[in-house]
C-alpha cells in the first residue's frame, strides 16, 4: 500500500469500529485522529466505520490543509487545536457514547463521586460550554476544557478523550462512559457522596504510576570458566 502511516491508519480505523462495538457510539457519529508528522490523520466525515479501509483515513496539516479522497470530519478544527496545545497528546478519540452524552445535555460536570474520575487526570471530568458543531468556538471551548485534563464532555454534544497512543485515548473514553452511566445511575437514587479533595488528591497520587509496567529484573550473566 502506497500510504504514509499505514500501521496508524490501520489502528485508527480499528479504533472507530471499536468505538460502536464496544462504547456503543451510534451510526457514524463522532471521530478519531492521531498525531502522524507535522500534522495528523483523521477519519472522513459521514463514513460507515465497518466499511471503512486505511485508504479513507484524511491526512491534514494543523492549517486545514486536507490529503484524500474523502472530506475529513467537520469536527477537524478541534482535532487540529487539541494537538497544537498539547504537545504530549497522540490521538484523540470522541464520540456520542449513551451515558456521557446524556450527562453532557445536562450541561453538568461528572464530579469526584468516585475515585476513578481520576483516571481524566483531575478531580472532575468538565463539561465545556455549548458551541456549534465543527466550529472553531467548539475547539476553542474544547481545549479550555481539558486543560490538565485527559477527558471532557461537550454540552449537549458528547465527550472527548485524549492520550499519547489510540489504546491509552480509547480506554480513558470507555472508563468515563461507564463513570457517566453510574453517576447517572446514582444520581436516579440520591445524592452521590463526593469525595474530598484530600481524597482524589490521594487518588491522583496513585494514578501518577497507574498501568506502569515495571521491567523484569535481567538474570545474571555467569562468567566464563
Amino acid at each position: 500500500m502506497s500510504l504514509a502511516h499505514v500501521a496508524l491508519r490501520r489502528e485508527i480505523v480499528a479504533t472507530a469500529r471499536r468505538m460502536n462495538g464496544a462504547i456503543g457510539n451510534p451510526g457514524t457519529s463522532g471521530n478519531v485522529s492521531a498525531r502522524a508528522g507535522k500534522g495528523f490523520l483523521v477519519t472522513p466525515s459521514g463514513f460507515p466505520y465497518d466499511e471503512m479501509t486505511p485508504r479513507d483515513v484524511v491526512a491534514m496539516d494543523f492549517a486545514g490543509k486536507a490529503t484524500g479522497r474523502h472530506a475529513p470530519t467537520t469536527e477537524w478544527p478541534f482535532h487540529a487545536a487539541i494537538l497544537a496545545a498539547r504537545p504530549e497528546v497522540g490521538a484523540i478519540v470522541h464520540l456520542h457514547s449513551p451515558a456521557a452524552t446524556a450527562l453532557a445535555c445536562l450541561r453538568r460536570d461528572l464530579p469526584a463521586f468516585h475515585y476513578m474520575v481520576a483516571i481524566a487526570g483531575g478531580d472532575s471530568v468538565r463539561c465545556a460550554p455549548y458551541a456549534t458543531y465543527g466550529t472553531d468556538a467548539l475547539a476553542h471551548n474544547a481545549v479550555a476544557a481539558l486543560e490538565g485534563r485527559t477527558a471532557c464532555l461537550l454540552a449537549n454534544h458528547g465527550q472527548i478523550a485524549v492520550g499519547p497512543t489510540l489504546a491509552r485515548a480509547f480506554a480513558i473514553a470507555a472508563e468515563v462512559e461507564h463513570l457517566c452511566g453510574v453517576y447517572l445511575r446514582a444520581c436516579a437514587a440520591g445524592e452521590p457522596a463526593l469525595l474530598t479533595a484530600g481524597e482524589m488528591a490521594e487518588a491522583l497520587a496513585k494514578f501518577s504510576t497507574y498501568g506502569r509496567r515495571v521491567p523484569a529484573p535481567r538474570a545474571p550473566r555467569r562468567r566464563a570458566r
